[in-house]
């Protein structure tokens, strides 16, 4: 209990000076600790008012290769939280990927601040809800239905007295024959 009073004094010091108080630019004053993280990503990066990309707005942002002090880190490690003097308590979160970090064992562990309550929670309107309820039906339910009995064709023999017809079967041979002697006369004439 001792280590988390002293951490929380630690890294909840008042600005003492007017200066800092009154909004100037982070510098590369170290904290008591001595830790400073500088930007070392190739575009200036977002100060946010927690940490997390979603859950806080942007409050300001740091140029490449400017610095600030950092007092403490969220419990996972990904976001660092530094003295920022443009925002209202001071305070600001920066992502731990974007920066380098002078002292990084050195931090204390301090949990992210609650994120904002939406001004408006959504609702659904009640008339439009009622509309697309769906209201079951009163029907019977389906029953099953025997099919037809299945009526198998007959057939029948032809009758003896009809006329004879060519079979199907002398077509196909006698076009066959045509077929052979004509590949036969167009390969003697080719010779």
């Amino acid at each position: 209990m001792l280590f988390l009073g002293i951490g929380a004094i630690l890294c909840f010091q008042v600005p003492s000076d007017s200066a800092s108080a009154q909004g100037s630019e982070p510098t590369s004053t170290p904290n008591a600790a001595g830790a400073y993280i500088t930007v070392t990503y190739i575009e200036p990066i977002n100060v946010r008012a927690g940490p997390s990309s979603y859950d806080y707005p942007v409050i300001g942002s740091l140029p490449v290769g400017g610095t600030a002090p950092a007092l403490a880190r969220s419990p996972a490690g990904e976001w660092i939280q530094i003295s920022y003097p443009d925002s209202p308590n001071g305070i600001g979160w920066v992502y731990a990927a974007n920066v380098s970090l002078s002292a990084s064992g050195l931090l204390p562990v301090v949990e992210p601040p609650p994120t904002a309550t939406p001004a408006v929670t959504p609702t659904i309107n009640p008339t439009y809800a009622a509309a697309l309820q769906a209201v079951p039906t009163l029907t019977r339910k389906p029953t099953f239905t025997a099919p037809p009995p299945l009526k198998l064709p007959t057939y029948v023999a032809s009758e003896a007295g009809s006329t004879p017809r060519l079979q199907t079967g002398w077509i196909i041979v006698g076009l066959a024959v045509v077929g052979f002697l004509g590949m036969a006369v167009s390969s003697l004439r080719r010779r």
